[in-house]
Parts: C-alpha cells; structure tokens; sequence
C-alpha cells in the first residue's frame, strides 16, 4: 500500500463521516438544504427527490421554496399530473427555469404509469399536517386536526396506536388503513 495513498483515503474518508451537513443529513432525513453548495453536496452523495412523489417535505428541502409553492407543486402531482423537466417546475412555480435550474442536483424526473399514479397516495402520519391528511378520502378536516392534536403526545408507533388514541372504529381503521405510513 502507497503511504501517500492510504493516508489520504482515510484521511477523505474520515473528512466525509465528519462533514457537518453528512452528520445533519443522517441526523434529520428531511433536512432544508441552506445554500446550493450544500444541494450540490448532498447530490454527490448520492441524495435525491424524486419529483413526481415528493411530499411537501421534501420540496421544502430546496433551497428558496416557499411553503406555499412546495403546497403547489404536491398538489399538482396528488392530482396526476407529473413533471418531465426542471422547466415542467419552473412552469408551475412562474419562474424562470434558470432561478431553479441548481435545484437539479437532487431531482429526478421518473416516470409513473397511469396504474402505478392510480394508487392511494401513502402520508407520514407523524410528519403530515392537518391539511395533508384531509386530502385522505375518508378523513375530513376535523379528523385530520385531532390526528395532529394527539401527535403532540408523542409519534404514533403504528395504526393500532394511532385508532387507540383517536377512538376510531374498526372500519375506519380499516379506510385508513392504506394510506398512512408510521
């Protein structure tokens, strides 16, 4: 082994496992990226959003997004329609492409069949707020709100918890039971 080498692939490797934004990225997976040079960072290790599935939470790890466009750009993919292109977003926020255009670091533009877009979109019930979980056909907004309220107790282990907390009945339980993620 070359001393030189050696040294310097552990001395990189110990520089990546100590990085402040790696430590952060592991430590809180919806991290919100500060800067680009952050997003290109991250994007070389590997990170990525896939556009046509992000949660709001997602969108809000970009750099300069609103919650009011990363609510705009979720809604328009719950109702089917997917982005092919960063200008497909552009499009959609009503900016140029060029403000955006670093965002393409992280994002991936995949594909989804009519059949696989048809399945019931899967919230994280711990991480989802009131107006989120509403969009669920069966819950309504009230509902929604108390499943929030009773999150304040702590996050919900799973779908036995979260039915024993709210008191639901079985067939609701039942609705839900597709669309939530713990």
């Amino acid at each position: 082994m070359n001393p030189k080498t050696g040294g310097f692939l552990a001395n990189f490797l110990a520089n990546v496992q100590l990085h402040p934004l790696r430590r952060a990225l592991q430590q809180e997976p919806y991290y919100r990226f500060q800067s680009f040079e952050e997003l290109a960072l991250a994007a070389s290790w590997g990170v990525r959003i896939d556009v046509n599935t992000a949660a709001i939470d997602d969108w809000l790890r970009l750099p300069g997004l609103s919650i009011h466009q990363a609510r705009t750009l979720y809604q328009l993919t719950q109702t089917g329609l997917s982005f092919n292109c960063i200008e497909d977003i552009a499009a959609a926020l009503g900016v140029p492409a060029q403000q955006i255009e670093r965002w393409e670091a992280v994002l991936q533009f995949c594909y989804y069949s009519l059949e696989e877009r048809l399945q019931p979109v899967v919230i994280d019930v711990n991480r989802a707020s009131a107006d989120e979980l509403a969009m669920i056909p069966v819950v309504d907004v009230f509902l929604g709100r108390a499943i929030v309220h009773y999150r304040q107790a702590g996050p919900y282990k799973d779908l036995v918890d979260l039915q024993n907390r709210l008191r639901l009945t079985t067939a609701m339980t039942t609705e839900l039971l597709h669309y939530l993620r713990f």
